[in-house]
């Protein structure tokens, strides 16, 4: 009779226990799904917000049929036309600094493509040829036919397959911090489901807002960050980039045996402390090599070279293209 007592009041313990610790669960998840539930809402009305407030720059250039946003500045007798790092939110606003460096002896054409700054995103697959197509779209609508490529970073991939495509109009290419495209680790597996989460429910807001400003330390203006903090909020992440993300593999992988045409110019800014890739100098030396005029300068610091030394970056290019057009 005892044991059967004992039983009992075990079991009802056990009862006890168990609808205690689902009711610590079932709190914990409610207050995950009250806090999630908040910083959507919150990351919502914050974008609606945030939109009205982003101001307009630059003119848009009809391309396939929608708007792509370019910025011309400058006005010397020859043009660079600029093209950002893959997922640069405001590329326009980006290169600032160095535009500002620029435009005293050249003509700047900063150009956004779909999915970045205020261009309009598009549905079309990012492969590096249809990138690269809609770039030089672009170009040809502003009547553009001689022009220096340069570029931040994913420039470094398309660019070879643009002058290989329009080697006539191509009079140098200069890289910041380029990619290479037999450059390793490309083959990586994203994890671009998550990425999109983290924007669509406000994530991302909040871990940008908790990680502080990233352009804080930078010489931009106060205005400029906080223009790039409001385009960073409505860009990131949004499904042309994604989409440009998920070719990436593939697009390396296409282009891993091309090279720039050997009587083309080239000048490269490499980052020269770069910790994840020891191999980071002798693949952009290699490039430079394989130009009758290349040339590769070592810079410390990061990868977006441009945000701390875009005056060395403007003096060295003006140099550069003296020697080779003395």
């Amino acid at each position: 009779m005892e044991e059967t007592v004992d039983t009992n009041v075990t079991k009802t313990k056990s009862r006890k226990k168990r609808k205690l610790w689902l009711k610590i669960i079932g709190g914990i998840v409610g207050a995950l799904v009250l806090f999630m539930g908040i910083v959507f809402v919150v990351n919502a009305i914050s974008n609606g917000i945030e939109k009205k407030n982003i101001e307009s720059y630059g003119q848009y250039v009809k391309v396939d049929g929608k708007n792509m946003n370019v910025s011309i500045q400058g006005s010397g007798e020859q043009t660079i036309v600029l093209l950002p790092g893959q997922g640069t939110p405001s590329p326009v606003l980006d290169f600032k600094l160095l535009i500002d460096e620029l435009t005293s002896e050249y003509k700047v054409v900063a150009i956004e493509p779909f999915g970045y700054g205020l261009s309009d995103k598009t549905d079309k697959e990012r492969t590096t040829e249809n990138i690269v197509s809609e770039i030089h779209e672009a170009v040809q609508q502003l009547g553009l036919d001689r022009y220096i490529l340069m570029g931040h970073s994913i420039t470094g991939l398309y660019g070879v397959s643009y002058v290989n495509n329009y080697p006539d109009e191509v009079t140098a290419f200069v890289g910041i911090d380029s990619s290479v495209p037999n450059q390793p680790g490309m083959d990586v597996k994203l994890p671009l489901k998550s990425m999109r989460f983290l924007q669509t429910s406000g994530m991302m807001r909040l871990f940008k807002k908790l990680g502080g400003d990233s352009y804080e330390s930078l010489a931009y203006d106060e205005h400029t960050k906080e223009q790039m903090n409001l385009i960073s909020n409505q860009v990131s992440v949004n499904p042309t980039l994604v989409n440009e993300l998920k070719h990436l593999g593939s697009n390396f992988k296409n282009a891993e045996n091309s090279s720039y045409p050997p009587e083309l110019p080239v000048l490269l800014f490499v980052q020269s402390n770069n910790e994840h890739n020891p191999k980071w100098l002798p693949l952009h030396e290699e490039q430079a090599k394989q130009s009758a005029q290349g040339k590769m300068i070592p810079m410390e610091g990061s990868h977006y070279l441009h945000h701390t030394k875009f005056k060395e970056i403007a003096e060295e290019f003006k140099t550069y293209m003296k020697q080779i057009h003395p």
